[in-house]
């Protein structure tokens, strides 16, 4: 399981032209799932983002977590993270999970945020989304659940 988090300060999904999820300060989250990942990949990730220490504290150092500043989750599935661009012109997407296996582990991830106490607003899983935020920092940071 792979995330790219983008630290933002806003940030909205958009189908067909209706807004389907928006966060104010937190977390962009891209999803990408590969098919061995289980339930235990989405919970070491879920606990991982929650956590991680990529907020500013007073000082300006980064030292808060996204629990810390009561920030909110936008989670938006993205299969192109498992894209393999390494041979042509043209990514292979083998090592993305089929839809059915990577919904369920996307769902529970995004449940699993939930638990913690967090806002978790989504795309809709399998469609085409545009997304738009205004990126923090620039904080972005790559997790692997490997």
């Amino acid at each position: 399981m792979r995330l790219v988090i983008q630290r933002s300060k806003e940030a909205k999904v958009t189908v067909d032209g209706k807004v389907t999820g928006s966060i104010d300060n937190g977390l962009v989250i891209l999803v990408g799932i590969t098919h061995q990942d289980t339930q235990k990949d989405a919970a070491f990730l879920a606990e991982k983002a929650a956590n991680l220490r990529i907020f500013e504290e007073e000082t300006g150092k980064m030292n808060l977590s996204l629990l810390d500043v009561g920030g909110e989750v936008l989670s938006v599935s993205q299969f192109t993270l498992y894209g393999d661009c390494r041979k042509g012109r043209r990514p292979n997407f083998m090592d993305a999970a089929k839809p059915d296996h990577a919904q369920a582990i996307y769902e529970a991830f995004n449940r699993l945020l939930a638990e913690k106490g967090l806002k978790v607003e989504t795309g809709v899983f399998g469609a085409m989304m545009d997304v738009q935020l205004t990126n923090d920092g620039p904080v972005t940071l790559i997790l692997d659940s490997k």
